[in-house]
């Protein structure tokens, strides 16, 4: 559906809001995808904050893996939250407008803290290459200090990106149409609807998304490849086993998320569709979010055991009142 901008402008030079495309003219494939969002939306929510709450509480798990499991749910808390409460008003309401300003505002925390994710599950992987192949020396090089500035620097370089990209794509001007053929401000569909050339733009997201998605992969799989090595030299089997068993969540949790972002954003624009793009960004979005916090407690001993002992605690908390 086209939507006339010509009220949506304050001179013939930008457009000053947007709107997001409707996903469809029949309100009950609306209202369909409305409730799967909305239960991934709460699944995620909830399952993010008992792990990072659990973590949080609990002694046992005040450990370098922990601490950036920790930061990664609060940081899905926020990626979730930057995207779907949008999404899911655009595809129940005819309200699907968004101030330029409020595109921005969200595109910039949209790419912090997926910047930020790549380099935490880069941290997280130097973790795991630290623990197994170096254990004698994991408490002196994996101390608090240095999990701290790894962490640090994850949500900086977010952050120095998500100012940059941002402020490089709305620094264009938008001449119309207004419609984002998308659920968010996501960065290809709004540079879409820029005036003139954009190639240093796409340039521009290309080379980030090589520096920031490609490069933390590329440390993950480098570190992966060395565990794989000492594992394959371990006398034991039972200790093969456990060092595969702590790596097997982590690694399904960058199989996801990195097989979607790289569909997204390293494919040639000439192999773009934009029902595709919506199918990836709500697999990154919504569906990652909410399976890292099963991946992650489903097979740790450790993890469960926490949560039970966050909820009993807050059983005892709510029968006390």
């Amino acid at each position: 559906m086209s939507i006339n901008c010509s009220l949506w402008q304050e001179n013939s030079l930008s457009v000053k809001r947007f709107a997001f495309a409707k996903f469809s003219e029949v309100p009950g494939e609306c209202f369909l995808l409305f409730t799967l969002i909305l239960l991934m939306f709460l699944v995620s929510l909830t399952g993010n904050s008992l792990i990072a709450l659990a973590i949080c509480t609990s002694a046992a798990l005040h450990t370098p893996m922990y601490f950036f499991l920790a930061n990664l749910s609060l940081l899905e808390i926020g990626y979730t939250c930057s995207v779907i409460p949008k999404m899911l008003q655009s595809l129940v309401s005819e309200a699907r407008g968004i101030s330029r300003e409020g595109c921005a505002t969200q595109m910039f925390f949209f790419i912090f803290f997926g910047i930020t994710e790549c380099c935490l599950l880069a941290a997280m992987a130097f973790d795991r290459y630290m623990a197994i192949c170096s254990p004698l020396h994991y408490a002196t090089r994996m101390s608090r200090g240095v999990c701290a500035h790894l962490a640090i620097v994850s949500w900086g370089m977010g952050c120095i990106v998500g100012l940059g990209q941002t402020n490089f794509i709305f620094s264009l001007n938008f001449c119309g149409p207004c419609e984002i053929d998308h659920f968010f401000c996501d960065l290809p569909p709004v540079l879409a609807l820029a005036c003139g050339d954009t190639s240093q733009n796409e340039a521009a997201i290309f080379v980030a998304a090589v520096l920031c998605i490609f490069s933390p992969f590329l440390l993950i799989i480098s570190s992966y490849v060395r565990i794989l090595i000492a594992v394959l030299v371990m006398p034991s089997r039972e200790g093969r086993h456990k060092a595969l068993s702590i790596c097997s969540s982590h690694l399904l949790v960058v199989t996801l998320f990195y097989g979607s972002t790289s569909a997204t954003y390293l494919r040639p624009k000439s192999d773009h569709s934009p029902e595709v793009d919506k199918l990836l960004a709500l697999f990154y979005t919504a569906v990652t979010s909410m399976l890292n916090p099963i991946i992650y407690s489903l097979r740790n001993k450790e993890v469960k055991a926490a949560l039970r002992k966050t909820l009993s605690l807050k059983k005892v908390l709510i029968m006390n009142r």
